[in-house]
This record gives structure tokens, C-alpha cells and sequence, in this order.
């Protein structure tokens, strides 16, 4: 069964938040309860900092090439994308699968991050970590896209315009989705101006 804990933290001079996340996924976890869980994420990710760990269980992430082999492992590439998260781990953390995973939004809070040994009887590695005392220096540098200045129908053409027969021919399905993605990024970010995490949540306060 899947777990998952939130945690916020003020500094001492109450100058910001940390929200800490622990969580836990089976590796049989079912769609709709993972989807629940990508929500949550979703909106952890508007904090000013956010620092989630846990056993995730994906072990077919290619996290050099963003390549997958299965529909949740897929769904929570895109989540990370489109919420602007970073994945910090990049050792195994079992045996060689790198099935513990550690992301943010606020990568300057996070330094000397160490894999290794083990706490216990645990069968995985030990993550070891330093984090930014002081909150009020944490400023996410995440951006997101403010598609009310975007040109749509440019940005429609633009993709249209893209000759995915010729593109796409003899590539399977993996392979044409992360084409197709990658063009559908590129497009996106040329013509959807950003605004930063901070200017967002600014906005959704006040209506």
C-alpha cells in the first residue's frame, strides 16, 4: 500500500517554508491511487521549497535519456517536467537499481549529498544530505510558462508545420513519444514567456 508524508518546516526567523515529503510505492501500485498521489506532488511543488524522498520504485528510468518502459514510470517523468522538479540521486540505492529518488524545486538547498552503507538492517543504501538552514535565501529558480502572453495559434502552426510522417517512420512508440515530446518542449518554451514560482503564488493568492 502507498504512503506518503508532508511536512512543513519555518525557520527560525520565520523568513520561509520548507515542505518535506517522505514517500513509499509499491511496485504493483495502482493507477488511480499513483495519479492521487502525482496531484499531491502537483501542488507541494508551488511551495517555496519542496524536498520529497522516498522509495519510488522505478527501477526502468533512464534518468540520462528520460526513458521508460511503463505508464507510471511515464507519468512521473511528466510531472517532474511540467512542475519543474529536479531528481538529485543518481546512484543505486539497492543492489544496481535506483529505486530511492530525492526531488525539488529549490536545488541550491540541497549540497553533499552521499549514497552509501546502510542504517540498520535496511537493505538499502543511506542518503545523506545537507541542507540550506536559513529558508529566506531559498528562492526556487523554476520557472513556469504564463500562457495568457502565449501565441497559441503560433505555437499551433509551429507544431503542425513539423513533418512527424517522415519523422516518425520506422520509430516505435517510445522512441516517437519522446520526439514528439521533445518538440512539443522546445516549441512550448520559445514561445510561452515564464514567470518565477514566487510571481505565480503571488497571483493565486490574490485571485
Amino acid at each position: 500500500m502507498a504512503e506518503s508524508l508532508w511536512v512543513r518546516i519555518r525557520d527560525q526567523g520565520n523568513k520561509g517554508n520548507l515542505v518535506v515529503g517522505v514517500y513509499y510505492r509499491p511496485p504493483d501500485q495502482k493507477d488511480p491511487i499513483y495519479e492521487a498521489f502525482l496531484l499531491q506532488l502537483q501542488e507541494a511543488s508551488y511551495s517555496q521549497a519542496l524536498i520529497l524522498l522516498g522509495e519510488f520504485s522505478h527501477p526502468d528510468i533512464c534518468w540520462k535519456s528520460s526513458m521508460v518502459s511503463c505508464r507510471q514510470s511515464r507519468r512521473l517523468l511528466e510531472c517532474i517536467e511540467v512542475n519543474f522538479l529536479s531528481q538529485v540521486i543518481d546512484s543505486p540505492t539497492r543492489g544496481d537499481a535506483l529505486l530511492d529518488l530525492m526531488f525539488t524545486n529549490a536545488s541550491e538547498l540541497i549540497g553533499d549529498v552521499k549514497i552509501g552503507g546502510s542504517l540498520g538492517c535496511s537493505g538499502h543504501a543511506l542518503v545523506e544530505l545537507a541542507v540550506l538552514r536559513d529558508m529566506g535565501q531559498a528562492k526556487s529558480k523554476a520557472r513556469t510558462l504564463n500562457f495568457r502572453k502565449a501565441k497559441l495559434q503560433l505555437f499551433k502552426e509551429l507544431v503542425n508545420r513539423s513533418p512527424w510522417e517522415a519523422t516518425l517512420r520506422n520509430k516505435g512508440a517510445e522512441q516517437s513519444w519522446q520526439i514528439f515530446k521533445d518538440t512539443f518542449k522546445k516549441q512550448k518554451s520559445s514561445r510561452s514567456p515564464r514567470v518565477r514560482n514566487q510571481e505565480r503564488t503571488a497571483r493565486d493568492q490574490h485571485g
